[in-house]
């Protein structure tokens, strides 16, 4: 595979060099405790892989929306413990007073933590005084953040353009996973793109139907697409003014030659609770107090035949509403035939956003996706055709 990017492979002789590590490290806590370390995890590889090379590893990372002022509330001094703990070695903290004083005692494969990059108020402003303060602690930059990456930040894209650059094992993979997915795919391509509003995936959308031979449209967002076709969709959440949007998206869709498939049975109930009174009926047939709530069976199934016939998929947001019983059906059942599929080496896979991390765990079906990244904006933003400032930044 050619790459625009350099990797730890390209880094050289590391031993005795401070290298600089943006990670994404900002977890849930509570209580004092991380309640879901899957981002410590995920740092795993690059900073083992640099200790064990001798180099003098300082991670940076945010913590949290401090906006630029200290706090003790976003302090990553309460992540060294946890973050050692699941590296299997210690991690020393160190606070931006006297940080280059503190770096120069550590030796050849010692790890430290510095101070919440978002302490510095020109730290999301990518400011050149921050950029500095930064790049005077190190001497060389990886960057292994992808879900920061849709950010020009100072610890994102400024270091990159002051220090050799390279993308670290976690950047490195996504990187790979997306170009698989959408930069150099191999066609057919199906997209699963699902969630509540249109609204929030229109550039996703329209970016998409010029890339891809399938586009599957789930969640409310499909009751848009419907209801642009004549369907009344009831009491379902549907955006109305946006029908001729969807009608623009059929257009364009007709013009790149890619089939946008959309329900024609659903799972209708007349309220939004857990396991109320449902029924499955033709999209035609859904009544003035009723609302679709999920994809129904026989579109499922026509959905994995769909996917049969791909080598390629790309999937962000449930086909339902997946967080409320017994609604998650269609979409567990279509994550179950991708990574069937994924598992017998027809179709590679990759799927990305917190809601469609949840569903497809929640499937069971994560671990055989090909590639599954936890980047919410990021993620959707790639997507969308966007550059990402982070990934540009570390550009050869």
């Amino acid at each position: 595979m050619t790459r625009n990017f350099k990797t730890l492979d390209d880094m050289g002789e590391i031993a005795g060099k401070r290298v600089l590590v943006r990670e994404d490290l900002n977890v849930p806590m509570a209580d004092g405790h991380v309640t879901d370390d899957t981002r410590l995890r995920a740092a795993i590889s690059t900073v083992t892989e640099l200790a064990d090379r001798g180099a003098i590893v300082l991670v940076l990372a945010h913590f949290g929306r401090p906006k630029g002022v200290p706090s003790p509330e976003f302090s990553t001094a309460q992540l060294a413990i946890p973050f050692g703990q699941v590296l299997g070695r210690p991690v020393r903290y160190i606070d931006w007073e006297g940080a280059a004083d503190a770096v120069a005692t550590l030796q050849s494969g010692d790890i430290a933590l510095l101070e919440n990059t978002r302490f510095f108020g020109g730290e999301e402003k990518n400011d050149p005084a921050v950029v500095d303060r930064f790049a005077a602690l190190g001497d060389l930059y990886v960057n292994d953040a992808f879900s920061a990456a849709h950010r020009a930040h100072a610890s994102t894209a400024g270091l990159a353009h002051k220090l050799p650059a390279f993308a670290g094992r976690q950047m490195e993979a996504e990187l790979d996973a997306l170009d698989k997915a959408l930069g150099t795919p191999e066609h057919p391509v199906a997209a699963v793109v699902g969630g509540a509003k249109v609204s929030t995936k229109l550039d996703v959308l329209k970016h998409l139907v010029g890339r891809v031979d399938h586009l599957i449209i789930g969640g409310g967002m499909a009751n848009t697409f419907l209801a642009a076709r004549g369907v009344n969709v009831g009491k379902s959440l549907c955006e109305h003014d946006l029908t001729g949007t969807a009608d623009e998206i059929f257009d364009a869709a007709d013009k790149a030659g890619c089939t946008i498939h959309l329900p024609y049975d659903v799972v209708v109930a007349t309220e939004f609770k857990p396991n109320p009174a449902t029924r499955t009926v033709n999209v035609h047939e859904v009544a003035a107090d009723e609302m679709i709530l999920d994809v129904g069976p026989a579109a499922v199934e026509a959905l994995g035949d769909v996917l049969k016939n791909c080598r390629t998929l790309v999937w962000n947001g449930p086909l339902g509403a997946f967080e409320t019983p017994p609604f998650d059906a269609a979409t567990v059942s279509l994550a179950k035939t991708a990574a069937a599929l994924t598992s017998d080496g027809s179709l590679v896979s990759v799927a990305g956003g917190g809601d469609t991390v949840a569903a497809l765990n929640q499937a069971g079906a994560a671990g055989a996706f090909t590639f599954v990244s936890t980047a919410g904006g990021a993620f959707l933003e790639w997507m969308e055709g966007r550059e990402l400032p982070g990934v540009a930044a570390l550009a050869r």
